[in-house]
């Protein structure tokens, strides 16, 4: 998560959170016009606006109907938002940018959409890059930029979130309550994205997944119709939109469960290459033996350079007393090169960590697991994975300048009994992601990363991908470590997700689909996000 070319770049990044990598990427000016929060208009489209919307196209039927909040090529708010996305491999040209401020404008756009037949992405924090998962080329683009909630109840054990926000603003505003959320670990991830993807998150091993943490979910469906979802109110839909994606509707507010939080002992510790075996030992036996449910780690590799291999970690430790915790003993034993750890906020870390990728460059992230029930297994799945990866960085090399590769990097996400029995006590009705650490042990959730400069590198860089991850499956599965299970939030447009989660829950989530969204709405006019199919 930081320069590739220059080891000195990449111990900068570490040390000052990312600032050096930001200086050079171009932030969007500010949004023109932006509303205020709104709470109220939760009903559906207005029929005498539906009978109006059976218009040529989308954007002419939302701009008949809502032209206040609909927005053609020229104007400042499509200029904005048609720039507001993290990496350079969402932009697309929209036909028109649709701002809607509440749930019924939302209806009136996906009816808009139904009723012209016209297709429509939908962007929320504008986070997730994969071309065409949140924006459109000569359809609608309907940003949530303006469905901006973002309050605490009475007792200030729940936060109604929209789907405006990034990470950063929601820790930003709890911070002063000395509460958290569990959510995104950088700043810049959105809301949305992550919470329909599962979400891993600091507290997992606390938690479980972040949206076992969604207490309630405003939705709007097919029809145009605003639902809620709760474990006891649609309690099928509740269930699938806890890793199910856009396949059931749009989302427009969250309630989320709120927990105590005041600073953490967190920061990024890096190792140099020559340390990499005593690296992946402790990966290994972290994931193999760690029994303390308040830390959470990212282990990383990191092709400073074609020639230089460093490695990182990121460590959280949710406590405001302890620091250096036993259980983190064999990354600190290493000797470092760059070390950030220190007592911070929430809030102060996920802008550190947000820090360590570069805005509006091109980015692929690619998923795949693998799963051990002891340490030696678990390690063999880390070595494996890194060995097939860093293997094929020549013909990377040979594919796209070093100089403009930003980022190149795998890392791995334990995912343990752990986490999941915080799951199960978060969320008991469970979720749609499938995790079976009971009978295959522990996960290693490993996620290959590319950044680059230039557009004109992309399919080189998706080519180089595809095969470079079908390599790594190949050799995993002959070692016998293999798991289907892809992490959304870290896959490829060309990964399959939902089949990782297990042929029943597939199956179920393809009939909550079928009965939310009779139509297809979601299958055929929506077509970014990952499909469950009809």
């Amino acid at each position: 998560m930081f320069g590739s070319n220059l080891l000195p770049s990449v111990l900068t990044a570490l040390a000052l959170g990312g600032a050096s990598a930001h200086a050079a990427a171009a932030s969007p000016p500010p949004p023109p016009a932006r509303a205020a929060p709104a709470a109220c208009h939760k009903e559906a489209c207005p029929a005498a606006m539906v009978r109006l919307l059976a218009k040529a196209s989308g954007c002419e039927a939302l701009n008949a109907t809502i032209p206040e909040k609909t927005f053609f090529p020229g104007s400042a708010v499509y200029e904005f938002e048609n720039q507001n996305f993290w990496s350079n491999t969402e932009l697309k040209k929209p036909a028109c940018v649709f701002r809607p401020i509440n749930p019924t404008d939302v209806s009136c756009g996906v009816l808009a959409g139904q009723k012209t037949q016209s297709p429509f992405a939908v962007r929320g924090g504008g986070h997730m890059g994969i071309p065409g998962a949140n924006n459109i080329d000569n359809g609608v683009l309907m940003v949530m930029s303006n469905l901006t909630t973002l309050e605490l109840n009475a007792d200030k054990s729940e936060l109604s979130v929209g789907p405006a926000y990034r990470w950063g603003d929601v820790y930003s505003f709890l911070e002063p309550h000395s509460l958290a959320v569990a959510g995104g670990r950088l700043s810049p991830v959105g809301v949305p994205g992550l919470l329909l993807a599962g979400g891993v998150n600091f507290h997992g091993n606390q938690h479980g997944w972040a949206a076992d943490n969604v207490l309630e979910y405003e939705v709007v469906l097919a029809d145009g119709s605003v639902a809620k979802a709760t474990a006891t109110e649609n309690p099928d839909l509740f269930w699938a939109l806890k890793g199910g994606s856009s396949n059931f509707g749009i989302v427009t507010q969250f309630k989320l469960r709120t927990f105590a939080s005041t600073k953490v002992w967190a920061g990024t510790y890096t190792v140099s290459g020559e340390h990499l075996d005593e690296f992946f030992e402790a990966i290994a036996h972290f994931a193999a033996t760690n029994t303390d449910a308040k830390s959470h780690l990212v282990p990383m590799t990191v092709a400073a350079s074609p020639n230089t291999t460093v490695a990182s970690v990121i460590l959280f430790y949710d406590s405001d007393t302890v620091s250096n915790p036993e259980c983190f003993k064999k990354f600190l034993a290493i000797p470092s090169v760059s070390n950030t750890c220190d007592f911070k906020t929430l809030s102060a870390f996920a802008v550190e960590n947000g820090g360590l990728v570069v805005d509006h460059i091109n980015d692929l992230f690619i998923a795949g697991t693998t799963v051990g029930k002891d340490q030696a297994s678990l390690l063999k799945g880390v070595q494996i994975t890194n060995d097939v990866f860093f293997a094929a960085l020549p013909e990377l090399y040979a594919a796209v300048p070093p100089a403009n590769l930003s980022l190149v990097s795998i890392d791995w996400q334990p995912i343990t009994s752990l986490w999941t029995a915080g799951s199960a006590k978060s969320n008991p009705g469970g979720n749609a992601l499938g995790v079976d650490t009971a009978s295959k042990g522990a996960y290693l959730a490993w996620a290959e990363v590319v950044e680059w400069i230039g557009s004109e590198y992309d399919d080189a860089v998706f080519a180089w991908a595809e095969k470079t991850t079908d390599a790594i499956n190949a050799a995993t599965k002959a070692a016998g470590l293999y798991d289907a299970f892809n992490y959304m939030g870290d896959a490829a447009g060309f990964q399959e997700i939902y089949q990782g989660y297990g042929a029943a829950n597939e199956a179920r989530l393809r009939e909550v689909s079928r009965k939310y969204d009779p139509e297809r709405v979601f299958q055929k006019l929506l077509p970014g996000g990952f499909k469950i199919g009809n």
